[in-house]
Order: C-alpha cells, then structure tokens, then sequence
C-alpha cells in the first residue's frame, strides 16, 4: 500500500505506454483491479501524467475492487495503519501484522479500517482494508473512478476469457477484465470505438 510499492509497480505503466506508443495506439480507458493500489497504481501512472499535464485530459481510469472488500467505494477517507509491502522481517510472514499491530506509519488512504476482515468466502484476491495513498488522492479529487464487483461474476468473467483468449487470468486481474468487458460491450451497443487498456496478470502456475 505505502507509495515506494507503487513506484516499483510503475514499469507495467511504462510498459504499456512504450508498447501503445509503437502500436501507434493511445487508451481512451484505462482498467486495473485494486487491492492494495500498487499494480493499480503502477499500471495507470504515466498515462494519469498525460491527464495531470492536459496532455490526454478525456482518458478514463476505472479502479475495480471486490464487493467483498470495498475500500474506495465505501471507504473513508482518513489516515490509517498501512502494510509495508514486504515480508516481515521479524517473522518472515505474511505482513498484514503490520498493520493490524499498528507498527507502521498512518498514511492517508480510503480505509475500511485496519481491523477489517473480509467474509471467509472470498476468495479472488484484493482483501486488503485499505487503499494506496496516491491511488487514494487520485480518487479523492476526482481523477479516477472506482467500481466493485460480485465475486461470482468476476469468476465468471475469467472463465469467459480464459476460453476466449487462452489464457488464465490471475483472480485479481480477472476483476479488471470483467469491467473491460462490461465496457466493451456497451461499446458495441453505442457503435463507439474506444480503445481500452486493462492490466492482466497470471497465476504464477
């Protein structure tokens, strides 16, 4: 969640932009699923400059995160108790100790607050409380939108895709693809082009 997090993340952004660049290509929207807001916020950065700058001011930037876990959508925005990022170093687990023991700095986000558990039933990834701080800020002041989504219809989605384009999705990014084809979709019933970037990652298997 802490923002060096989100500038490692940075190089998928960099990436798509470079490889947009040669495809002569530039995102009308741009999607990305949203636990914690580090590949979120990686995959969004250097088009959100050409936004900030006025460069590319009518591109779109849509956050997806679970129903289950809705720290943007239904969030406060206040300081909180943020994850490093890291295994911990002391007991070489997981790092959510970190902030549910409140040994880390408070960091401006949109928090269901630390102590947040998310049902015992979801299971596709993002069940994190909290959010980015820069994401957060993004959100705040109105530059990127925020949607969640039922967990049934994100397997659903990844199913779909996983049939259509061969390959298998990360449950997290599988929340991206569902509104990727949500948006799609509405394109074609508009008869709108648009040229729709979301970030896809696998499943390490």
């Amino acid at each position: 969640v802490l923002n060096q997090v989100v500038l490692h993340q940075s190089i998928i952004g960099l990436e798509s932009y470079e490889a947009l660049r040669e495809l002569g290509e530039y995102p009308d929207v741009v999607i990305g699923c949203a636990g914690g807001g580090s590949n979120l916020g990686g995959l969004i950065a250097p088009f959100m400059r050409d936004k900030l700058t006025g460069a590319r001011p009518a591109t779109r930037f849509i956050a997806v995160e679970p129903a289950s876990c809705p720290s943007l959508t239904r969030g406060r925005y206040a300081y909180d108790f943020a994850d490093t990022g890291q295994t911990c170093p002391l007991c070489k687990y997981v790092y959510d100790f970190c902030d549910t023991g409140h040994v880390t700095p408070l960091a401006r986000m949109y928090t269901l607050g630390n102590g947040f558990m998310p049902a015992p039933n979801h299971a596709g990834g993002l069940r994190y409380h909290g959010m980015s701080p820069i994401v957060s800020k993004l959100k705040h002041d109105g530059y990127l939108d925020a949607v969640a989504v039922r967990q049934t219809d994100v397997f659903a989605a990844a199913e779909r895709f996983a049939k259509l384009e061969t390959i298998l999705p990360a449950p997290e990014s599988a929340h991206a693809i569902l509104v990727a084809m949500r948006e799609a979709e509405r394109c074609r019933e508009t008869g709108e082009a648009k040229t729709i970037l979301f970030g896809l990652t696998g499943t390490g298997y």
